[in-house]
């Protein structure tokens, strides 16, 4: 990657509802292409993904978020190794950050993205109504920051009319 770049590494599985809002919002974003931006997506993060950590000058991490605030939040990371301990399941960012540092002398900024879903626990394809209107808003704000090139935290939680546009698409969605 060159010197300034980003990578996006987006996670979850779009079989399970909502749980596909991160490969979504990296669709979008290999749609957009945003100069020095690159884009990876998969089921979860995987210890091979520290080596990946090693070029960018920003990594931005992408999952759906079950609890977190609507539409969507975005915080600064920091690496994070203690208590780690391999398994064939996913690593959670800041222990993958930890392993780029500590194995290849990767140290981008990170942040992570988590975009609120609603239904997690379905067999089907296709994002909630509720989770759709996240995802517009979070593709949106991570467009335009990636642009400018400068991310910041996002409040923690939605502007009162975002609040009743999502309140509405659940009303839709749960008929």
């Amino acid at each position: 990657m060159t010197a300034g770049a980003t990578l996006v590494l987006a996670w979850g599985n779009p079989g399970r509802r909502d749980d596909g809002l991160g490969p979504a919002l990296a669709a979008a974003l290999v749609a957009a292409e945003l100069p020095n931006v690159r884009v990876e997506a998969g089921y979860q993060l995987e210890v091979e993904d520290a080596a990946e950590l090693a070029g960018p000058a920003r990594v931005v991490f992408v999952d759906a978020d079950r609890t977190g605030p609507e539409p969507f939040s975005l915080r600064r990371l920091e690496p994070d190794g203690g208590g780690f301990g391999f398994t064939s399941h996913s690593v959670p960012p800041a222990r993958l950050l930890a392993l780029g540092r500590d194995l290849f002398g990767g140290r981008p900024e990170a942040w992570l993205l988590g975009i609120r879903g609603y239904e997690f626990d379905e067999f089907d394809e296709g994002l909630s109504p509720g989770a759709t209107a996240n995802l517009a808003a979070a593709t949106s704000h991570l467009r335009a920051a990636l642009a400018a090139g400068e991310l910041r935290e996002t409040p923690p939680t939605a502007p009162a009319g975002r609040r009743r546009v999502l309140e509405r698409a659940r009303e839709v969605d749960h008929g």
